[in-house]
C-alpha cells in the first residue's frame, strides 16, 4: 500500500492545483482547443482544468484510488489506471503530453527509452512533451536531504520526507505520516535520478529538441547546482 492509497483524501491538499502551473502548461499547448495527456494525474485537477478550457483531456495513474477519485470528482475527462509504460494502449495523438510532481523519477532508466518513443509517437508532428522533476544535479551530491515537514488536514498529521541513500543510480524516498508522535505510515520507495546533462542526451536520442529548461513553473532561470525544480521543454525533432 503507497502513501497515496493509504491517504488519498489528502492528495489534493498535499498536491494542490497550482495557478502558475496551469498557465505555463497552457501557454504551451497550441490553440484554444485540442487533446492533451496528464501521466500520473494523481486526482486529476489539471485535466479537469483544461476540459473547463475546452480541451480533451486524459489522465492515466497506475493508483486505482487515485483514478477512482478523479472519476468521482471529475467525471468529464478521461481517466485510466494505467502504468506510464503502457500508454502505448491509448487513442492518440496528443497536442501536449505533461508529467508534474518527479513523476518520471520512479522510471529506471532502461525503461525511459521505450517510454519517450511511446510519448513521440503520441504526440502531434508540433506536440509539446514537458515535465517536471527535482534538481537532481543539487542534490546527487548530498548523502541525505530533507523536505519541510507538511502539516495537513487542519495540523492533525504531519507529513516528513527524505531523501536517503543517495546515489548517482538510485535514491531512496523516505515518507513518513504523523499523528502527534504516532506513526501512521512509513514508506521506502526507490527513485531514478537523472542529471540534466543525461536527460537531455537520453531525449536527443529518442527524437526530442529541447526546447526550454527552467527551475520552475514561473520560467525562472534553471542552474545545475541550485536547489529548485527542473521543468522541461521538449518537441518533436
Amino acid at each position: 500500500m503507497s502513501f497515496y492509497s493509504e491517504f488519498s483524501d489528502c492528495y489534493e491538499e498535499t498536491f494542490p492545483l497550482r495557478e502558475e502551473v496551469y498557465r505555463f502548461l497552457r501557454s504551451l499547448t497550441a490553440g484554444d482547443k485540442g487533446n492533451i495527456l496528464d501521466l500520473g494525474c494523481g486526482t486529476g485537477h489539471y485535466c479537469n482544468r483544461f476540459h473547463e478550457d475546452g480541451f480533451s483531456a486524459t489522465g492515466v495513474d497506475s493508483n486505482a484510488e487515485m483514478i477512482e477519485a478523479a472519476r468521482k470528482k471529475y467525471p468529464a475527462p478521461f481517466f485510466y489506471t494505467l502504468d506510464i509504460m503502457n500508454i502505448d494502449s491509448l487513442q492518440g495523438p496528443f497536442d501536449c503530453i505533461f508529467s508534474i510532481g518527479n513523476v518520471l523519477a520512479h522510471i529506471p532508466r532502461e525503461k525511459l527509452d521505450p517510454l519517450l518513443q511511446n510519448i513521440r509517437t503520441l504526440l502531434k508532428p508540433d506536440g509539446k512533451w514537458i515535465f517536471q522533476v527535482v534538481n537532481w544535479d543539487y542534490i546527487v551530491p548530498k548523502k541525505l536531504y530533507t523536505f519541510p515537514v507538511r502539516s495537513l488536514a487542519e495540523e492533525r498529521l504531519q507529513l516528513h520526507r527524505s531523501y536517503e541513500g543517495i546515489t548517482q543510480k538510485a535514491v531512496l524516498f523516505h515518507s513518513i505520516m504523523k499523528e502527534g508522535e504516532t506513526i501512521l505510515f512509513d514508506e521506502k520507495i526507490t527513485l531514478y535520478p537523472l542529471l540534466t546533462d543525461d536527460c537531455i542526451a537520453i531525449h536527443h536520442d529518442s527524437g526530442f529538441a529541447l526546447q526550454g529548461l527552467y527551475a520552475d513553473f514561473q520560467k525562472k532561470t534553471y542552474r545545475k547546482n541550485s536547489e529548485s525544480g527542473a521543468v522541461y521543454v521538449f518537441k518533436p525533432e
